[in-house]
């Protein structure tokens, strides 16, 4: 069978994408640090899902540690590393803006290395469309992006940089996936989609930073990891928007999930946050022409399969943190 090492695999998007390499029969190495940036119980139930496939192997171990990563590559050689590992979230980084530099910055150097020491000729690199702050919509990947306005964007075109000198002087083959808010089932906690739902359910206010009219190109996460497992196949060197291409603003959501829950909201107004992006839009025509992916699920069916999965987990979702 062929090998796929996949970071981050306990995550919303890293244990989607093994979830879809596994039904096409690859062999899957996970790995995960398991940190609490958010409820571990998540990624634990997650992970547990996976390992009911023989096929699936996991490792709890920091991509920031290059000689763990070094025996691990070494026990084990994938024939290509999706990159999934990172600490998102714009505003957390702006507390802790050292671990977001090690981890997305430093992990992907530690990765890069190791591909181009053993000859791994393939790297997926997970980046985000945060890196469009201030640029013309649709967001086309050519447009300069050069000025984050987060340090969680900073750190992404810092590793974006990385994985293209690598592929300049090794030849790695290399995509560069501009992720467009993604949202589903078992998704991260720190998100509006995750929080928006359970704070309806549990008859608490939702927390609104800005007007509510802000917008993001909410895109589904089975969309998302198809897109990514088909970035697989070679593309040279290439930066690739994963995105719906249609943007909906927070209150849209809101309404949509009052629709499902059959709850009316209860919003609290706070002050828009500076690193925010006022709107984000995708133009997807490359990933339409490069991987022949369209996204399939759009937001009221997404909105709808999340309420659902979250009521039907509601006995020990309820207990996680938000």
């Amino acid at each position: 069978m062929k090998k796929i090492l996949v970071t981050g695999a306990a995550g919303f998007i890293g244990s989607k994408v093994a979830e879809q390499l596994l039904e096409k029969n690859w062999k899957v190495l996970g790995i995960d640090n398991l940190n609490d940036y958010y409820d571990t119980n998540l990624k634990l139930w997650r992970l547990t899902n996976l390992k009911k496939n023989n096929h699936f192997a996991f490792y709890q171990a920091d991509i920031e540690n290059y000689n763990e990563l070094k025996a691990l590559f070494q026990k084990d050689c994938p024939e290509a590393v999706i990159n999934l590992a990172a600490r998102a979230g714009v505003r957390y980084s702006m507390e802790n803006p050292f671990v977001y530099l090690s981890t997305n910055a430093g992990g992907n150097l530690n990765l890069l290395e190791l591909c181009q020491e053993l000859k791994i000729k393939k790297y997926i690199l997970a980046s985000t469309s945060s890196l469009y702050a201030g640029q013309k919509m649709p967001f086309i990947e050519d447009l300069p992006v050069n000025s984050p306005i987060s340090p969680y964007a900073a750190t992404k075109k810092a590793a974006e940089a990385m994985a293209y000198t690598y592929h300049h002087l090794y030849g790695i083959d290399i995509s560069v996936l501009r992720y467009f808010t993604v949202y589903g089932p078992a998704g991260r906690p720190d998100m509006s989609p995750f929080r928006f739902i359970k704070w309806i359910l549990e008859d608490k206010p939702i927390v609104i930073y800005g007007d509510g009219n802000q917008e993001r190109d909410f895109t589904y996460i089975d969309d998302i990891a198809e897109g990514t497992v088909r970035a697989i196949n070679p593309k040279n060197y290439e930066i690739i928007n994963l995105g719906s291409g249609v943007p909906y603003s927070l209150i849209k959501m809101i309404a949509l999930i009052e629709k499902y829950t059959g709850k009316k909201a209860r919003l609290e107004f706070k002050e828009f946050q500076k690193a925010d992006m006022k709107k984000t839009w995708a133009d997807n025509h490359k990933a339409k022409r490069l991987l022949d992916w369209t996204p399939k699920i759009e937001l009221e069916e997404g909105i709808k399969r999340t309420v659902e999965w979250t009521i039907e987990n509601w006995d020990w979702f309820k207990e996680l943190k938000v």
